[in-house]
């Protein structure tokens, strides 16, 4: 907020600074995945994911950042197999999930980009479920609990959502919140990209995830989105997702689309 006085001296104008709304996103480097699922672990435990229920299915389970493995068909010795992480991919331009929310509990931040789901809002009829083309969101089907003493590792930044709200990844936010407030107490604007890591990015061993500012020009994460090798699925969708994917083998994007949009099917119509 900057204060400036009126040239006839009148008063004091209040007037806020505008400041210029970022873009995050990710590359994940496919050619340097393994598949160890280190990042499903670090989401689940930083967003305060409970431990699934006995019961629970690939349908029912929650998983923010599900690792899908891919295999290219040929027998071996030309077999070959990638690994990966599909999580909610920030759909830019005319986002599914917001379109057919009847409360309004999907959201894209003008200010991050990043596609905010409230719970508070959901009431559960899952069709952004249904609308998501890269089935990236999870319902809720239990109420959250926690073997006796794992409660006091919950992490004090996320607040547990209640059964019957949809999840999905939202780039940790309470991290961009955590990192949000230090700028503020630094008197900046800005939060400086080393505060606001994803837990993903930060615990993969192999360090196939970029992330960062896409609208900043000199980020890498910028750079590495436009390099060449690098690709969205489903782009003829025209969803504009901010979440890349880099590979160097010419079958991985081909084969990859056939395989997800195959799983989709046998979702709905299983």
């Amino acid at each position: 907020m900057e204060c400036h006085t009126s040239n006839d001296g009148e008063g004091v104008v209040m007037e806020t600074a505008r400041q210029e709304a970022a873009r995050y996103g990710m590359v994940i480097d496919l050619d340097r995945c393994n598949g160890c699922g280190a990042c499903m672990v670090a989401c689940a435990i930083e967003n305060n994911v409970p431990p699934a229920e006995m019961k629970a299915t690939k349908r029912t389970g929650i998983t923010p950042v599900q690792v899908i493995a891919v295999k290219n068909g040929e027998d071996f010795p030309n077999s070959d197999t990638v690994f990966i992480p599909m999580t909610c991919q920030q759909c830019e331009k005319e986002t599914p999930c917001v379109s057919v929310c009847p409360q309004n509990a999907v959201e894209v931040d003008p200010a991050t980009g990043i596609v905010a789901q409230i719970p508070q809002r959901c009431l559960g009829c899952r069709y952004c479920m249904t609308a998501c083309p890269y089935h990236a969101r999870y319902f809720n089907w239990w109420d959250p609990k926690w073997p006796a003493g794992m409660e006091k590792a919950l992490n004090p930044d996320v607040a547990p959502r209640m059964r019957g709200v949809v999840e999905k990844c939202n780039f940790c936010h309470g991290r961009l919140h955590a990192a949000k407030a230090k700028a503020a107490a630094e008197g900046k604007r800005k939060v400086n990209p080393e505060d606001y890591i994803p837990a993903c990015v930060e615990n993969c061993p192999t360090q196939a995830i970029t992330f960062g500012d896409l609208a900043g020009a000199s980020t890498e994460v910028a750079r590495l989105a436009k390099g060449d090798n690098t690709f969205r699925f489903l782009s003829r969708l025209g969803t504009e997702p901010k979440v890349y994917y880099h590979s160097t083998r010419s079958w991985v994007k081909q084969m990859a689309e056939k395989t997800l949009t195959r799983s989709k099917k046998e979702e709905v119509h299983g």
